[in-house]
């Protein structure tokens, strides 16, 4: 059976530098959840889909099609045979993705197909939802947190680097603490931590001292016998 770790917490909060971490570390593979629920808004816009219309974005759900594929350390998406790559990263995707988020008929499709992937074997899953709703059982769950302002910066260099920035730090700030509200009073599997979850502040620590507390806190067979 699969092993999987589970990882939830807010933008900002580390989640895809540490979860791509100990995946190399352990030799599981990283899944980003929450690139599935942007490659559902994206497509929503393709589509003409009106975002803050929960009828027609539950409606549209069934049709959009993702395939799976393990590459690189991590379980790659492709739509319509291409990996979306950073056209999920705008600040456009952000303004849209949490009304998309909301719609359980959204979060329905993506937990199937986030249980589904367990059959590529050992995962780390990162998300909002996953210690709570998609992978409740995992004797691994943590949940990952950090200042508002820690992770505005961070989420500033990303866009910095990635040459998507057009947002003012305060802006940054602004749309993570924003997200926060809407993901944790959503009534679809609201963003919190679980019952018997780990926490890490991560922050003043550095991504080496989060990926260290992690592996620490894993089962001692999980470390004994290695990946499966």
């Amino acid at each position: 059976m699969s092993k999987v770790i589970a990882i939830d917490g807010p933008s900002g909060s580390g989640k895809s530098s540490v979860s791509r971490r100990v995946g190399e570390t352990l030799g599981f593979l990283h899944v980003d959840s929450g690139a599935l629920y942007r490659i559902m808004t994206w497509q929503c816009l393709r589509q003409g889909i009106d975002t803050s219309d929960p009828v027609a974005v539950a409606s549209f759900a069934g049709r959009v099609n993702v395939t799976f594929e393990p590459r690189g350390g991590a379980v790659e998406y492709l739509v319509g045979g291409v990996p979306p790559g950073d056209a999920l990263r705008t600040p456009e995707i952000n303004r849209h993705a949490s009304p998309v988020a909301t719609v359980k008929a959204v979060r329905d499709r993506v937990t199937g197909w986030l249980r589904g992937m367990t059959r590529f074997g050992d995962l780390i899953v990162e998300g909002r939802d996953i210690t709570t709703a998609v992978f409740p059982e995992s004797p691994a769950r943590f949940y990952l947190s950090a200042s508002a302002e820690a992770r505005a910066e961070r989420r500033r260099k990303e866009e910095v680097a990635k040459g998507i920035a057009c947002q003012t730090a305060d802006e940054v700030k602004a749309s993570l603490l924003a997200r926060d509200v809407i993901d944790s009073t959503r009534k679809h599997a609201p963003l919190r931590k679980a019952d018997g979850a780990i926490e890490i502040d991560s922050t003043d620590m550095t991504i080496e001292e989060v990926v260290s507390a992690i592996i620490g806190a894993l089962p001692d067979e999980w470390l004994k016998g290695g990946a499966s």
